[in-house]
């Protein structure tokens, strides 16, 4: 890597590189109009099954699994290598443009929510479940779930982009990532070698959300960095994520969004429980 001066004031210039660059821009807002489908459910999902999209829609199949009808729901595809979240009517309930985003059509006016976080929460309080009541309980509960959406930006935009998305592969920031991910990975280790969840005995949205990323990590190979990252040796980890796997709402959620892999993993979109069969 040759050495990079700074200019005084930074420039766009195009084309940057990387598998992502005919999306990536430092602007935001709508590029295009384009209307949003609707189902007939009240909540309405756009998104993809990334980690991220993976989160929400394990979180509705597992309040449905629990019996919780008003978590019916469509779940329309984002397509985001194509620029789908740059739609008029995405950006409208999104102005980040980044997916997932539920709206939820049972107030007046409807609700809009963005960040999977976010999501994460309002379902949780919306049906009072996989969230602590307890005043402590439920600060660890949050505390885990902030630590993963403060953690995975270092996993996904850090380490997943130089390592497997950058036009070229530099020492510097894959040494510099990968450590910070190992580091993480010993951060959910240690942790769950003394707990059953993140949290305790109790598996809440802070699992959801870091089996979203971590899992994927530990049983998935994502960005083929299994070796790499020597994910088998937190065994930890890997048990707490063969167990979440196991759980029927969490098959299902994996499957909403998705067109790559197995063919009988896929579920473009997501309407009724017998879409799955």
């Amino acid at each position: 890597m040759t050495d990079y001066v700074p200019p005084n004031v930074w420039k766009w210039e195009e084309p940057t590189g990387g598998k992502f660059e005919s999306i990536n821009r430092p602007t935001s807002g709508s590029q295009r109009t384009v209307e949003l489908p609707t189902g007939e459910h009240p909540l309405q999902l756009y998104s993809l099954a990334t980690p991220n999209g993976i989160k929400v829609t394990v979180l509705l199949e597992e309040l449905l699994e629990l019996g919780h009808e008003g978590a019916e729901y469509d779940a329309y595809q984002i397509r985001i290598t194509d620029g789908d979240q740059f739609g008029s009517g995405f950006v409208e309930l999104n102005p980040n443009s980044k997916i997932p985003v539920l709206l939820d059509r049972t107030t007046s006016p409807s609700t809009r929510i963005f960040e999977s976080g976010a999501i994460l929460i309002y379902l949780a309080e919306k049906f009072q479940s996989f969230i602590p009541i307890d005043l402590a309980s439920r600060a660890e509960c949050l505390s885990w779930l902030m630590w993963q959406m403060g953690s995975a930006p270092y996993l996904g935009g850090g380490f997943g982009h130089f390592y497997a998305y950058a036009p070229k592969k530099w020492q510097y920031p894959i040494d510099r990532y990968a450590m910070e991910v190992k580091r993480q990975l010993d951060v959910l280790d240690k942790n769950l070698s003394e707990r059953s969840y993140l949290c305790g005995d109790e598996y809440n949205i802070a699992d959801i959300a870091s089996y979203a990323w971590y899992g994927a990590l530990v049983l998935h190979n994502i960005y083929e960095a299994s070796e790499f990252l020597e994910v088998s040796s937190y065994k930890n980890v890997v048990r707490w994520a063969r167990e979440i796997e196991q759980r029927p709402g969490v098959m299902r959620g994996r499957r909403v969004n998705k067109t790559w892999g197995p063919e009988e993993l896929r579920l473009k979109e997501r309407h009724s429980a017998g879409d799955f069969d």
